[in-house]
Parts: C-alpha cells; structure tokens; sequence
C-alpha cells in the first residue's frame, strides 16, 4: 500500500460522533432520568459508587442503607439492594444488617444534615465500634429534600434558607467536621474527601470509594468517604457556578485528600 492510499483511506474514514459520559449509563445504572435539581452534584456520585460496586464484583452481595434526602433517589435508579431508615439512623441500620448478614458488603449512602445534624451520634459510634461497613457522606451544607436549611455543616458565611445573611459563628457555632472526627477513632481504617466538581477531584474520589469498599469488605475497620456534592439551588447561586463555589468556599474549610488509612 502507498503512502497516497493509507493518507487517502485515513481522509475517507467514517467519524464517529463524540459521546458525552453522561449519555452512557454506568454498570448497575437502570435509567439516566432523576428528580434532583440542575447542576446538583449527587448524580455523580452515585455514578462513581456504582462504577466502584461493579468493578470490585461486589453487586451480588452489596447491601445500601439511605436515609432521607435528595441522594434517597438512587434507590430508584440503581441495580442494588437498599434499606431505607429514619432520618440519620443509616450506621445503626447498617450495624444490623452487616451482623446479620457478616458476608454482605455493607455501606451507607447519606447528606451531611442525615450525618452532622440528625445522626452524628450514630456515625460516631458506629465508628467508635470500629463497625466493618462503609458510609458515603454527600455534602452540599444544606438540607436539600426539605428546603435548603442550614446543617450541621454548613460554612462559615454560607447562605442557606435559615441563615439567608451567611452562617455565623456567633450565632450558629462552627460546621462539625466529621470526617475528622471519625478519623480520630481507633476502630476506623480509612477516611477520605472528596468532590465531583472537577474532573479531577472526581477521578481521586473514585479511587477514594474503591479503597474504602476494599478494607470494610477484608473486615480492616470502619470506612467513611466524605464527597463534597454542588447544590446551585440551596446555595442560591446560577447552576454554572456551583464548581467554583465548592472550590472557593468548602475546600477551605473541609480540605480534600486521605485523612487516615490502616497500615498495609
């Protein structure tokens, strides 16, 4: 063959059309369609949790434990068994079924007001307990399902529907940070931050979710991935800048990276 015909049959070559990842659905992904609001970060998420199930061959014995919040939408949406609780109870729950069910991989999926404001004392001593399953914490700093309200975690100077002149510490106290305090726990093996605002922070935070998965599964401890998710609309901000905002504002007071990982 000559150069002419390989630069010819090169120039005539069909073109595929570039695919948006979002348009493909993830492993155990049943439909692309949710409820949450534009530029909401939890889809992504949800997308990265199930990637890391599929990959880890962990859909036949994986068991979720939700709450009640926006993210309670993935039960809808994801092909995995789900328990549904009260509202921060999920680490109890989860505590249960993992004793019930020891071989089952067990994680709980929540939003910083299930975690920091209805449960803390349930993530805490889930923690303390050294319990082998995993909790997912997604947080925007507002309790979207009910309105946009201030939580537990909010940022300093945060606008939220209860704090509509930004979060004091005079008046509010200061945001929990949880993922720390967990991290201080002898029973815990592993805990991280993430953020799916940019693509880089969302492929850290899938290699985040999979090590957690890994050593509560091996039975090395309790687990906890925190993942700072966008919400334009509590934040009363235009979709497009719900990224800059995680980056500008909640990076600094919840810095991303692993905080604590049990010895290999």
């Amino acid at each position: 063959m000559t150069v002419d015909s390989v630069t010819l049959a090169t120039d005539t070559a069909p073109t595929r059309p570039a695919k948006k990842v979002a348009a493909a659905l993830a492993p155990l992904q049943l439909s692309g369609e949710h409820h949450l609001c534009p530029g909401c970060g939890h889809p992504v998420a949800w997308r990265l949790l199930l990637e890391v199930i599929s990959e880890l061959d962990l859909a036949q014995r994986v068991i979720g434990v939700v709450g009640h919040g926006c993210y309670t939408n993935i039960v809808q949406l994801a092909d995995i068994d789900f328990l549904q609780c009260l509202h921060g109870r999920a680490p109890a729950v989860a505590t249960g079924v993992k004793r019930v069910q020891p071989q089952a991989a067990v994680f709980t999926l929540q939003g910083d007001g299930d975690v920091a404001s209805e449960g803390l004392a349930e993530v805490l001593h889930a923690a303390a307990r050294g319990e082998r399953i995993t909790t997912i914490m997604l947080n925007n700093g507002v309790f979207g399902d009910t309105g946009g309200q201030m939580t537990a975690a909010s940022v300093v100077g945060q606008r939220t529907k209860t704090s509509l002149d930004g979060r004091t510490p005079d008046a509010h106290g200061y945001p929990v940070p949880v993922a720390e305090l967990i991290a201080s726990m002898p029973g815990v093996a592993y805990v991280a931050r993430g953020a799916v605002n940019n693509a880089g922070s969302v492929a850290k935070t899938k290699r985040y979710l999979k090590r957690a998965f890994e050593l509560s599964t091996e039975g090395a401890g309790y687990t906890f991935v925190e993942v700072l998710t966008m919400c334009p609309t509590g934040w009363f901000l235009p979709t497009a800048d719900g990224p800059d905002y995680i980056s500008d504002t909640f990076e600094t007071t919840y810095p991303l990276g692993v905080l604590k990982q049990a010895a290999e």
